[in-house]
């Protein structure tokens, strides 16, 4: 067994050095009542083909994005992906490339992640992006991280309307101190009360535009004032084909951008893996986590492509680092690239004003069942609407139906009673008129 390389006498002599007798041992300060090797009611032998039957039948018990009408986002968004992606990410340069360890002889990997920062920078509205990171939580955390060595400040003031997953990361992953963490889960349809809330000590503000409910805003007199305060403004974006519509980021004066890349190239796949894109100006550079691939040129004048900075801990001192990302989420980064490249400039711009009529057609649908309420000004693809019962109860009973019908909001924010009657819709350029009309049929007979 490949993966099992130590003998016997291997395992007993590491055991003998650490001064263990056995594996068990190293198991013993786990509670009595918690068994190590629970025994299952399961058949002692079946054959390959009956154990894929049985668990074929298993999965088809789940309702999922594939077989019931989607309308669910909150960060992760089914889209269309070109059968072409998923046929160049398998040949084998791609498929068994991984991080670049000796940078210069995979030039390969390195224009490709060229690329990858390109894209990313023109969408995003900003100078510089990095070579990719985990996801767009790990990447806003990041960015959060990036702020507070820049103005050597520690409050962190987070937007009411960010995603609650995406505040519960950053406040783990940067270390925050609960003093010095602005954030209050809540809704909202305007971000203005963040005017009040910066001060001297204010590293950074952290707004997400469309927002966890789908409003959508202009920032550019929000960064103007956090800036003139020393403080830094981050823009959060989970549905990046919004970029295709919306003013960018850094066109709207933003300092560093963190976004989700899932809805280019990458499936849903149940939460993961995904792929982190993080954009900054160029006064800033040194203080961006991860790798960043340039080009140039070799003794003979041919273009080539070097690892221009990499300011992880695996290359450079631990304490000089800025980050310790041990990956780039390589493939899934690859597969945002090969999806945008194919699409082009007009063919994204074009997918993304699909995903805002499809959003506009369902939403007027729906507004014309009895006591439902739009709750925003603005959206993109995605929205949030206000029912005459409970979020959660009109979901389940949605999902009996075969719909999955969106997001409670009181399952992620569940300590506000005012809001257990919104759910946050998605439609997608993936929803036909049909599955709109089985939204509206189903959401009739529920209410």
């Amino acid at each position: 067994m490949r993966y099992l390389p130590l003998t016997k006498n291997d395992r007993e002599e590491m055991l003998s050095t650490i001064g263990v007798n056995n594996i068990d041992e190293l198991f013993s300060n786990i509670a009595e009542k918690v068994s190590i090797n629970p025994k299952f009611d399961l058949p002692n032998h079946k054959t390959e083909m009956e154990v894929e039957k049985h668990l074929s039948l298993l999965s088809d018990k789940n309702l999922h994005a594939d077989n019931s009408n989607f309308f669910i986002g909150g960060g992760s968004y089914k889209h269309h992906i070109p059968a072409s992606v998923d046929h160049i990410i398998q040949r084998s340069e791609f498929l068994t490339s991984y991080t670049p360890y000796q940078p210069e002889i995979s030039q390969g990997t390195l224009q490709y992640l060229y690329e990858f920062q390109t894209q990313v920078s023109l969408l995003t509205g900003m100078d510089i992006s990095n070579a990719s990171m985990y996801d767009g939580s790990t990447a806003a955390a990041e960015a959060v991280s990036m702020a507070k060595r820049i103005t050597k400040r520690n409050e962190v003031i987070l937007s009411n309307t960010i995603h609650p997953h995406y505040a519960d990361v950053i406040k783990t992953v940067s270390g925050i101190k609960d003093s010095e963490f602005v954030y209050n889960r809540n809704f909202s349809i305007d971000i203005d009360y963040l005017f009040n809330e910066v001060d001297e000590n204010t590293a950074c503000v952290v707004v997400q535009n469309p927002d966890f409910f789908g409003s959508c805003y202009d920032l550019s007199s929000l960064a103007e004032f956090v800036q003139s305060k020393g403080a830094l403004l981050i823009v959060v974006v989970t549905e990046v084909l919004s970029l295709g519509m919306m003013k960018s980021p850094g066109a709207m004066g933003a300092d560093i951008v963190a976004c989700e890349g899932q809805s280019l190239g990458n499936p849903m796949n149940f939460g993961g893996p995904y792929v982190g894109l993080l954009s900054t100006k160029n006064k800033y550079l040194r203080q961006i986590p991860g790798r960043i691939v340039g080009e140039s040129e070799d003794v003979d004048g041919k273009k080539g492509f070097v690892l221009t900075l990499s300011a992880r801990e695996q290359h450079i001192r631990r304490e000089k680092a800025t980050s310790n990302i041990c990956t780039n989420s390589g493939l899934c980064s690859l597969a945002f690239t090969i999806h945008l490249t194919l699409l082009g400039e007009k063919g994204f711009k074009s997918l993304s004003r699909l995903n805002h009529e499809s959003a506009l057609n369902l939403k007027e649908k729906i507004l014309k069942i009895p006591e439902v309420k739009l709750l925003n000004k603005s959206f993109f693809n995605e929205f949030t609407i206000e029912l005459p019962i409970k979020g959660e109860v009109f979901v389940d009973r949605m999902a009996e139906k075969g719909v999955l019908a969106g997001i409670p909001v009181s399952r992620l924010i569940n300590n506000n009673k005012e809001l257990d009657n919104f759910v946050v819709v998605a439609s997608t350029e993936t929803n036909t008129e049909d599955d709109m009309n089985s939204y509206i049929e189903a959401a009739n007979e529920v209410l």
